[in-house]
């Protein structure tokens, strides 16, 4: 059995930066335990698996990280929707992906000068983070947050400087051990506003961890943003609610960010790295 594989960086910029992401494409889903073989063998932060459109162009999508199926991931999602653009490229420039996150949408915006890089335009579910008590948290971050919040299985933690975040160097065995703890966190988002230590014109900046998924630190994560952007739009009361993000991971990435009533679009850069094929069995 043999299939196309890509890996592609999204949220990129000028060298390899932003996330790695593979990108299978199936004729139908193979089992989960197989599907979750492939991931680990790929060793990316997440492998995406699409499915060929139904009769209303709806592409089935899943995300694995080497660990475990998640619910929702931004960068595979936007490699995805650039894999499937380019096979394509007479495709309608909006692609629907039915997942377990329900209806993602994936949009070409523009082509810029290089002529291999493309903007695409996310569309994902607003989370609004609530405030929340998680006294281990600072120990395993190794500094004290100024705030922190939670929604579903993800946690916030607040910082006053952008320079707080960078020089952060977390205990990554006590945040894997948070959802042992009863906080049943997958991933911890760590924030600050930019405060002039950040190249570009960022708004605000962050990083992801999730060890216990099998991602110590995350490059740029999409799924972070539902949350970062109704946050930083309520404390920043940007113009049309439009802000500039960088993960400032070592890698790196940039996304474009706007909240629109219930969801949140985040626009990025994306290059493609490998096309080759899989032989499974």
């Amino acid at each position: 059995m043999q299939f196309p594989y890509f890996q592609v960086d999204a949220f990129t910029g000028p060298g390899l930066r932003g996330n790695p992401a593979g990108v299978c494409l199936l004729e139908e889903w193979l089992p989960d335990a197989e599907l979750q073989l492939i991931a680990e063998e790929n060793n990316l932060a997440d492998t995406a698996f699409v499915t060929p459109a139904d009769r209303e162009g709806v592409f089935g999508l899943r995300w694995f990280t080497p660990k475990i199926e998640v619910p929702l991931c931004g960068h595979a999602t936007l490699a995805a929707g650039f894999v499937l653009l380019g096979i394509e490229p007479g495709r309608a420039p909006i692609l629907q992906f039915a997942t377990l996150s329900g209806r993602l949408s994936v949009r070409k915006i523009s082509q810029v000068e290089t002529g291999d890089t493309e903007w695409l335009e996310l569309d994902f579910p607003c989370r609004r983070p609530l405030p929340c008590n998680a006294p281990a948290l600072a120990n395993a971050l190794g500094c004290q947050p100024v705030e922190v919040l939670r929604e579903g299985n993800l946690i916030m933690a607040v910082y006053e400087r952008d320079a707080d975040v960078r020089e952060l160097q977390p205990d990554y065995a006590a945040l894997a051990a948070l959802a042992a703890l009863k906080l049943d966190a997958l991933g911890v988002i760590v924030t600050a506003p930019s405060t002039g230590q950040t190249e570009g014109d960022a708004d605000f900046v962050s990083r992801f961890f999730a060890p216990a998924v099998g991602i110590p630190e995350d490059h740029v994560t999409g799924s972070a943003h539902c949350l970062l952007v109704p946050y930083w739009v309520e404390r920043l009361r940007p113009p049309e609610n439009r802000l500039c993000a960088r993960q400032i991971s070592p890698r790196g990435g940039e996304l474009r960010c706007q909240l629109r009533g219930d969801r949140v679009a985040m626009a990025g850069r994306v290059k493609p790295y490998l096309i080759g094929k899989i032989t499974w069995k």
